[in-house]
Parts: C-alpha cells; sequence; structure tokens
C-alpha cells in the first residue's frame, strides 16, 4: 500500500514537498514514480527514481524546479516543489514499479492514493 502525502493549497512561486510512503513493503526494491493528473486531462509523468537514487528523470514541464529523492532507510520516497505555477495544480500520485525506473503509467505496478495540490495566481 502506497500513500502520498503533503499536498496543499501554496501561491504561485511557493514550494511544497510531498512524501510517499509504503506500509506492507520495502520501496527499496522498486523503481518509483510520481505522477499527476489534472481535471480533464490524462495522467502525465512528472518524476522518476531509481531503487538506488543514483538515476533520476523529470518531465520537461518540471525541470529545474522540481526534485525526486528517497529515503530506503525511512521507506519514503520524496518530491520536492519548488517555484510552484498555476499550471501545477492537480491530484499528484506516486507509484512503484518493477523495472529500473519509468516514465510511463504502464510501466508502474503498484500505485497509491493522490495528493491534492493547487497553486493559486
Amino acid at each position: 500500500q502506497l500513500q502520498a502525502f503533503g499536498g496543499g493549497l501554496v501561491q504561485a512561486g511557493g514550494s511544497l514537498r510531498l512524501s510517499c510512503a509504503a506500509s506492507g513493503r520495502t520501496l527499496s526494491g522498486y523503481g518509483m514514480g510520481w505522477f499527476r493528473q489534472a481535471p480533464g486531462q490524462e495522467r502525465e509523468f512528472v518524476a522518476t527514481i531509481s531503487r538506488s537514487g543514483g538515476s533520476t528523470r523529470y518531465a520537461d514541464s518540471v525541470k529545474g524546479r522540481f526534485s525526486i529523492s528517497r529515503d530506503n532507510a525511512k521507506n519514503t520516497v520524496y518530491l520536492q516543489m519548488n517555484s510552484l505555477k498555476p499550471e501545477d495544480t492537480a491530484l499528484y500520485y506516486c507509484a512503484a514499479t518493477n523495472y529500473y525506473y519509468g516514465t510511463t503509467p504502464d510501466e508502474f505496478h503498484y500505485w497509491g492514493q493522490g495528493t491534492q495540490v493547487t497553486v493559486s495566481s
């Protein structure tokens, strides 16, 4: 079971840090990812990180503003979001993959419930 939390309402230019924790599963055995979905839109890739944390990839829209990291000792994955924009408003999901990492929803095998991020202008 994955659980994402840390969302909220923030003004444009602000920051939030999302966390993804697992119960009954050791995240160190999985590549991890963050996706987001705005109303009426498809779920889109945000960031991914390999099992060790040594490799990461980002969507062009968040590169330089968002940072994905993990603390395997705490069984938690993070998404630090800086310089937030209104277009970052969405429901954010964390997901785990049996692959090294992934950039599409189909590559992920386990999903958590989302956490809402709303950025006001």
